[in-house]
């Protein structure tokens, strides 16, 4: 199973600390150790200074004690020489003695005997010597037959070699417990070393297979994304081929379309023709420039480069031309003007921009100027509020009140192309004429 990054960092975090740990427990156990070694090297040096000030006491004492003999049962002085050494000797030893042995009751009784001992020793060494210097050989024998100074001498013995005794087992302990600490210390360090070694490696292993694995993933994600392209690639063409299909559709709809509002229109033109109502005829006419108007639109779509939108100059212009033709074919004489700046809008609402100028432009011609003839003005501007302006404008004899003349089927599409738009439709009475106002917003969004 993959393994994670959450996963990697926390168990190389768990890993790290417990190697942590481990490095920490041996130089904790490293230096608690030393701590004991320095503790027991110490003890052991206050016990081999024991065990020596006690041997050399009892050397001290031998020594003197052999003198002292050697001096009563010959009587030469040469004896002597070793005599008063070994007693300074005796004495300098038994006092690095009494600072080296332990402090205890047992221990302090002890020293206390032994000094009395060793005095009495001394004292009674020099009184069998001191005989002796003054010829006093039966005083001076007497003394040495009495063994006193051979109990005392035993005494000290007991009491010397007890101390080296205990220094002795107080030497083999402290070495048996050094071994078992330099035991420890060698446990300790070869556990926490293997547990070190085994955390280095899992945690070397664990970053291994995770780059192996990153790297894995990576070459996946490469060959997924050479995949993906080409899929992308191979999409895309097929998108612009399908667009490309969907354009000529939309075209040949709009082609169409066109032909056959125009068809319709040529039926309704023939109609009218055979008509001889004059109002019927000039009903037949206008629809006749309503569908004309809307075949334009189409025409203009397949023949553009976008379906949604379209240049409302120049369907206005050619709306324009049609109106006017179909105007002028009808024997109305009113010239037509217009001014129109570039605007592009949405194919829907050019629509219902070229019906309401067709109606407006269309009842101008017919109603403006009844007996004479006048100029209809035509106006599409932007305005600076994100809005665009159409307005026609005639010179005539101005907009009547009351019922619209003819039908009044036109002032209803009017009416209702100006409410798809949003916009605001305005009648505006200057001078003699009229001038009808559309106001629409401008935008091209879809």
């Amino acid at each position: 199973m993959p393994i994670s990054s959450r996963f990697v960092i926390n168990s190389s975090i768990v890993l790290l600390a417990i190697g942590f740990l481990t490095l920490l427990g041996i130089i904790g156990s490293t230096v608690w150790l030393g701590e004991k070694a320095n503790t027991f090297f110490e003890h052991s040096s206050r016990s081999r200074a024991l065990r020596v000030s006690a041997v050399e006491v009892r050397n001290a004492l031998q020594i003197a004690e052999s003198s002292q003999r050697g001096y009563l049962v010959d009587g030469n002085e040469i004896y002597l020489a070793p005599f008063d050494a070994a007693k300074a000797q005796a004495l300098a030893h038994f006092e690095v003695l009494k600072e080296s042995l332990p402090r205890s009751q047992q221990n302090t009784a002890m020293l206390d005997r032994l000094s009395r001992v060793i005095s009495e020793k001394l004292a009674e060494m020099d009184k069998s010597v001191a005989q002796k210097a003054v010829l006093d050989d039966e005083q001076a024998k007497e003394g040495f037959r009495s063994n006193r100074g051979k109990a005392l001498m035993d005494e000290a013995n007991l009491f010397l070699s007890s101390i080296i005794r205990q220094s002795d087992d107080t030497q083999e302990a402290l070495q048996l417990e050094q071994r078992r600490n330099a035991l420890m210390l060698r446990l300790v360090t070869t556990i926490g070393g293997l547990i070190i070694i085994l955390v280095v490696g899992a945690t070397t292993t664990m970053v291994f297979r995770y780059a192996w694995e990153v790297s894995r993933a990576r070459n996946e994600l490469n060959a997924l994304n050479l995949n993906l392209e080409d899929r992308v690639t191979q999409r895309t063409a097929q998108l612009a081929e399908a667009r490309d299909r969907a354009e000529l559709l939309v075209a040949e709809v709009n082609h169409r379309v066109s032909n056959s509002l125009s068809l319709v229109a040529s039926l309704v033109r023939l109609q009218s023709n055979l008509i001889t109502d004059r109002a019927s005829k000039e009903a037949l006419k206008e629809t006749e420039t309503r569908i004309l108007a809307v075949a334009s639109v189409h025409r203009r779509l397949y023949t553009g480069t976008d379906a949604r939108f379209v240049d409302l100059q120049e369907y206005l212009s050619s709306v324009l031309e049609n109106v006017e033709t179909s105007m002028r074919g009808q024997g109305h004489v009113a010239s037509l003007k217009y001014d129109l700046e570039p605007l592009v809008l949405k194919t829907d609402w050019t629509i219902n921009v070229g019906v309401i100028v067709t109606e407006w432009v269309t009842n101008a011609f017919k109603y403006a100027y009844p007996e004479e003839p006048g100029e209809v003005r035509v106006r599409l501007r932007k305005l600076t509020d994100g809005k665009a302006e159409l307005s026609v404008e005639d010179d005539g004899v101005g907009r009547a009140e009351g019922p619209a003349k003819g039908t009044g089927l036109g002032s209803r599409i009017v009416n209702a192309m100006a409410r798809s738009l949003g916009a605001d439709v305005e009648y505006i009475a200057s001078g003699r004429g009229t001038v009808a106002r559309l106001a629409f917003a401008a935008g091209t969004e879809s």
